[in-house]
């Protein structure tokens, strides 16, 4: 047991990577979110460690990431006061329904579900997240006073940017966002943003140039935050909460399907969501901003030899002893320098892989990509994914409805019978009509079944083969209903053969058995309509003659 908790050469250097790379997005991204940098820290501290002991991915690092911290600065503009101070007992009440939401999630099991989401929604998602972000660091990156923090009205007023320009402060942001680009390009052996955060800043010191900074950061530990919410900011705060809540556990079971790519491993979906409501509902009693894991630095965890659950542990007590101990040195590093490092960040949310393809993959799929890219930049997170959601959902309906047309089958049996029909005897084979029904009756079938059922008008004899049918909802049921009332009202006998007994028990709750169609014409499977046809074809014949059969 105590064995368990020491943490190996590996969890101790992945854990310390993992903070190296995380020290200066999460002072980026406490800023972006109008908290301050300590707030990044905050939560990356309690969310990192807390996340690690409890969620289900052990190389997972949880920490603020973009979409996150997009989502905080809304509902800190929400909150601001007349003091330009934040209400910040109402902010992290969001914050911690948020995590709360999460853990909810996890323990009624909804883990596996964020596989379903199709890549279309996720490439434009991220990528209008990653849009959003670089728009709301073009003022700060040339040191020009932010006019708004909606992304929509700063695309308004970038006509005006140009005069806000103060170029030594804007060498700086585009020196960092330059270090960010290139260096990777020569060696990945220390993080490029850590080197731009610690170049620039020095450079920008000893040079003196007269750039907006950081400023100080409470020094020690955070103190506790008690949560408070009015009644004028419960929309606000569970609307917020719901974004976060989804947002996070996308955003943390994609990084745990990468790190599961990594280590051969397979991940706890369930767990993690729940570990991951524990660490945001921990990060928001300290005033720290929500986070979700972060595939990059779990990305550098595992690289460096991170293995178990404690490398994300050691990660969150770095940036403690960052913290404690270097928090005088932060107030130094200039705004600008952050704006770099932000935009570096957007342009990694940018899916430029899939967005290179739009004319290559199918129209559909791309159509979904740039609707739910211009709806995250234009409307709102939810809007987009859940306009995505649906348009992938009708895309995916229309196409398994076709696949089923194309699959169901109407003709003569002569022509291509199953193997349990290929005996029957020639003199019945001009008489029958053989309609082969697969896949799924569902509404998205229902049309394309009456078009099919329409062209069996003037047979005598029509055999359903409903054998393959393992789903008919509601509108299926209808179709398959009306169909029968055509055939019926111009002379047809229609049989049933092979209708399982779920199918069954829906027809004959809507009385399509027996109104429609007769007990006694329904046959368990083929061979049994085949000893039954003498009598079948019997009685049409007599019918057609004006006489009424023997029952």
């Amino acid at each position: 047991m105590l064995a368990s908790l020491i943490p190996s050469r590996g969890d101790v250097f992945g854990g310390i990577s993992a903070g190296i790379v995380a020290l200066p997005l999460c002072l980026a991204f406490g800023v972006a979110s109008g908290l301050g940098p300590e707030a990044g820290l905050y939560g990356a501290i309690a969310a990192g460690i807390l996340a690690a002991i409890f969620g289900g991915t052990p190389v997972l690092v949880t920490g603020p990431t973009n979409p996150m911290t997009l989502v905080a600065a809304t509902v800190v503009v929400a909150n601001m006061l007349p003091n330009e101070k934040v209400n910040l007992a109402i902010v992290v009440t969001a914050f911690l329904l948020a995590g709360a939401l999460q853990l909810l999630l996890g323990v009624l099991r909804l883990g596996g579900y964020v596989r379903y989401v199709p890549y279309p929604v996720i490439s434009g998602f991220m990528s209008g997240i990653g849009i959003i972000i670089i728009i709301q660091q073009l003022y700060p990156i040339v040191g020009a006073e932010v006019p708004s923090y909606d992304a929509v009205k700063l695309l308004g007023s970038l006509p005006t940017l140009r005069g806000g320009i103060v170029w030594p402060v804007a060498l700086l942001g585009v020196t960092t966002l330059a270090i960010i680009q290139v260096l990777p390009r020569f060696t990945r052996k220390v993080p490029a943003s850590l080197v731009a955060l610690v170049l620039v800043t020095a450079a920008s010191v000893a040079f003196g140039i007269d750039a907006p900074r950081i400023g100080a950061i409470p020094a020690g530990l955070p103190a506790l935050v008690i949560p408070a919410l009015t009644f004028d900011k419960v929309t606000l705060v569970v609307s917020a909460a719901i974004q976060l809540a989804l947002l996070g556990a996308i955003d943390t079971l994609l990084s745990a399907l990468v790190a599961d790519s990594l280590t051969k491993s397979h991940h706890d979906g369930n767990r993690e969501l729940i570990g991951q409501g524990i660490g945001n509902m921990g990060a928001a009693l300290i005033g720290g901003l929500p986070g979700a894991g972060a595939s990059i630095r779990s990305i550098v965890n595992i690289e460096a030899g991170g293995r178990t659950r404690l490398s994300g542990v050691i990660h969150g007590l770095f940036l403690l002893a960052v913290l404690l101990g270097l928090s005088n040195f932060v107030q130094y590093i200039p705004n600008a320098v952050l704006a770099g490092i932000l935009v570096g960040a957007g342009l990694g949310c940018i899916d430029f892989r899939g967005l290179s393809h739009l004319s290559k993959v199918p129209r559909s799929d791309a159509a979904v990509l740039l609707v739910v890219l211009g709806l995250t930049v234009f409307s709102g997170l939810i809007i987009a994914v859940a306009v995505g959601l649906i348009m992938a959902s009708l895309i995916f309906m229309k196409n398994v409805a076709d696949i089923s047309e194309q699959q169901t089958a109407l003709s003569p049996l002569a022509d291509e019978p199953w193997a349990d029909e290929i005996d029957l005897p020639a003199a019945y084979r001009d008489r029958l009509l053989v309609k082969h029904v697969e896949g799924p009756l569902f509404f998205g079938f229902a049309r394309g079944f009456l078009n099919i059922a329409s062209r069996a008008a003037g047979g005598r004899l029509l055999v359903l083969r409903m054998d393959r049918v393992y789903l008919m909802d509601q509108s299926g049921a209808y179709a398959l209903q009306d169909a029968l009332v055509d055939l019926k009202s111009s002379g047809m006998r229609v049989v049933l053969v092979g209708l399982p007994v779920a199918q069954r028990d829906i027809l004959e709750a809507i009385h399509v058995i027996p109104k429609l169609v007769s007990t006694q014409d329904l046959f368990a499977d083929f061979a049994e309509l085949k000893a039954a046809l003498p009598k079948v074809l019997a009685e049409i014949g007599a019918t057609e003659r004006g006489i009424v059969p023997n029952s």
